[in-house]
């Protein structure tokens, strides 16, 4: 397991969990025994980050782009979802873990929705790591509902244009209240963001890896942590100006 200085941990985490159907063909199985797997990964990542003290973890689980995928795969992805909270709900509660959700949550099944804002009621007073799930997320209809909601409140005479800041944009987000990503991590080598979290990865650190999302454990976290805290973050500055050495 990779060496991790604990003092300089990302605050935030953001995964791109791909690659559940390539483990699956590998192994000669079916789309959904992958996405199964998968939750198993989560469960230890999950688990993972709450031990190391990451403060939050953003998990993308379904894009809005998902919707379209065959419908038995679709029904199967919302029939895990709905299992996985109903399973971890208390756990999440025993380890003070506070369930968060980004996207249209509207657009999911209603029994899913039930489920999941039951699961967030029950959790709200946790306070030692959120675990924030994107469902029937996209970044761009994000940005575009943040305009929207502006909009409304600009002709309802709520905020006038020279108040509007980039602090102020983000307080529209889904993601309002919650600190940008440190580290993105993307499983299974490819190298895009699909439409995740547009916005809120300006300065965040990107770490691909080729390991499947059912093969990502606790030791590939610890790498992407490793290689993240190997990195010099500028935010725009010089080395020079981070380390106090210009003159």
């Amino acid at each position: 397991m990779e060496e991790i200085d604990k003092d300089k941990l990302p605050r935030h985490i953001a995964i791109i969990m791909d690659g559940n159907g390539r483990w699956a063909k590998k192994k000669l199985l079916n789309r959904i025994s992958g996405h199964v797997k998968g939750v198993d990964a989560v469960r230890e990542v999950v688990t993972a980050c709450r031990e190391l003290g990451i403060k939050v973890l953003t998990l993308y689980a379904f894009s809005v782009e998902n919707w379209r995928r065959p419908k038995d795969e679709v029904s199967a992805l919302m029939k895990l979802l709905k299992e996985y909270l109903i399973k971890e709900g208390e756990e999440m509660l025993q380890n003070n873990i506070r369930l968060c959700a980004i996207g249209r949550v509207e657009d999911l099944p209603h029994d899913v929705q039930n489920t999941l804002q039951e699961t967030m009621k029950k959790t709200e007073q946790c306070d030692g790591m959120i675990l924030n799930l994107a469902l029937s997320y996209g970044g761009r209809s994000e940005i575009l509902h943040a305009a929207q909601g502006l909009l409304s409140d600009f002709q309802k005479g709520k905020i006038k244009p020279e108040e509007i800041t980039l602090q102020r944009f983000s307080q529209y987000l889904w993601t309002r209240g919650i600190p940008d990503p440190d580290l993105l991590i993307r499983t299974s080598g490819e190298f895009r963001i699909s439409n995740f979290l547009l916005w809120q990865i300006a300065y965040t650190e990107l770490y691909v890896t080729d390991t499947l999302w059912p093969d990502f454990d606790r030791r590939e976290l610890s790498k992407a942590i490793a290689d993240y805290q190997s990195r010099e973050r500028r935010f725009g500055l010089t080395s020079e100006q981070l380390n106090g050495r210009e003159e």
